[in-house]
């Protein structure tokens, strides 16, 4: 079973930048299509961007569209999603996963499975 350990959040200023690493284990074969979901306080967990497999495609909610890029390191089982012009809007706990397909709006119906990390906080504050 996949297990993913996301790492790299923390408290930045508007306007700031954050690089996040999800590492993952307990791959037997290729790493699959992944993706980057959030969770704010008192809000449902929405899909933030996926990559596919090949990391040919990929794609991302409207509100980090030109701020938010996805990138993947198959040889270290490793998908990292570097956040420049943080906003306060953005604050939340993130994690990643596996998706069964990467696709607008990267909506939480493409999670493979009900498996999550600890996720890392992000906190974009003055």
């Amino acid at each position: 079973q996949l297990q993913f350990v996301e790492s790299g959040g923390g408290l930045v200023q508007p306007g700031g930048s954050l690089r996040l690493s999800c590492a993952v284990s307990g791959v037997t074969r290729e790493l699959g299509a992944m993706g980057w979901f959030r969770q704010a306080p008192g809000k449902e967990r929405e899909g933030v961007s996926c990559i596919s497999s090949t990391g040919m495609n990929k794609r991302y909610v409207d509100s980090v569209k030109g701020r938010f890029t996805i990138s993947r390191d198959d040889a270290k089982d490793t998908v990292y999603l570097q956040m420049d012009d943080l906003k306060p809007g953005d604050t939340a706990i993130y994690y990643c996963t596996a998706v069964l397909v990467c696709i607008d709006p990267v909506p939480p119906s493409i999670v493979r499975f009900d498996n999550w990390g600890q996720g890392t906080q992000v906190t974009v504050s003055s």
